[in-house]
């Protein structure tokens, strides 16, 4: 059982973690509306560096790591961003619509990736515990 310190040190440093993860999408998206020119782009790419580096340490955690490797978690990130990637190419015009779509379809080629690689494990799995082989 964990202590009462560990238990409290492990809340503060999830809010921390939680807190800047959401700051970062914050700044990144919402900067336009409060700043402009040179320092509406620093927030912007401070934001997204931000939340890129907490969101990759919330990753890790294995409840957060169990979830996004589920099957029906995979299936939904790759149907949904393919489905958003195409719209976005088809109605947004330009540069823009390109740079979407290309992220999304990134997103949901990861989340195919996934799918595969947990298609392919228990096929291994079964080649190594059978005696024969």
């Amino acid at each position: 059982m964990k202590s009462l310190l560990a238990t409290v040190k492990s809340f503060v440093a999830n809010l921390l973690l939680w807190s800047f993860f959401v700051g970062g999408l914050t700044a990144s998206t919402a900067s336009g509306a409060v700043l402009d020119g040179t320092a509406k782009t620093v927030a912007t790419y401070a934001g997204i560096a931000v939340s890129l580096l907490t969101g990759s340490r919330i990753a890790k955690k294995p409840k957060i790591k169990a979830f996004l490797s589920k099957s029906s978690t995979l299936w939904f990130l790759f149907l949904f961003n393919g489905g958003v990637a195409a719209f976005c190419y088809l109605s947004m015009d330009g540069v823009k619509g390109i740079a979407t779509a290309a992220g999304m379809g990134l997103v949901s080629l990861g989340a195919a990736g996934g799918l595969i690689a947990n298609r392919r494990e228990p096929a291994t799995k079964a080649r190594v515990d059978e005696p024969w082989a």
